[in-house]
């Protein structure tokens, strides 16, 4: 198992990746677009040298995504920046076998190197599989979002 940072060689299967990710969510989630749409704007990430596009390589084929980049905190929350880790994906044949937690270290320590010590991230609140390994990694949660549409 390698990882490194993602080329633009590799936006193929991350657009994949990321179309995988998106129909996944739909489980979580009905008020995603049936439309086609993107979450990320991958091209920009990849080439933006402030911002980490990890990918998983095993046997020279690519089984796993994440990012991380820097945002701006709310202004009642400290510290003022934090990294924002985000696009998890694991090729479904691979899931379960600590890969995702790989991609989260690689991530946390781009972060580190870059002086930062609040990472954060999103996943629906449905989604215990997902929230089981970030607790693994040692997240915790923080606010939930709850909605409600009246049309339903």
């Amino acid at each position: 198992m390698k990882l490194r940072e993602a080329t633009i060689q590799d936006l193929p299967i991350l657009l994949e990746f990321e179309k995988g990710l998106i129909e996944y969510e739909r489980n979580f989630t009905p008020n995603l677009k049936k439309t086609p749409f993107n979450y990320y704007d991958l091209k920009k990430y990849i080439e933006d040298q402030e911002i980490s596009v990890v990918v998983a390589e095993q046997d020279n084929i690519i089984i796993a995504s994440g990012y991380a980049l820097i945002r701006e905190n709310k202004h009642y929350k400290n510290p003022k920046n934090y990294v924002f880790l985000g696009f998890m994906y694991v090729i479904p044949e691979k899931r379960g076998l600590g890969i995702n937690n790989m991609i989260i270290n690689y991530l946390l320590d781009w972060g580190e190197n870059k002086g930062y010590q609040e990472f954060q991230l999103e996943v629906y609140a449905p989604n215990t599989s997902a929230i089981k390994a970030y607790e693994k990694a040692g997240f915790t949660q923080d606010t939930l979002t709850m909605r409600i549409n009246t049309e339903d």
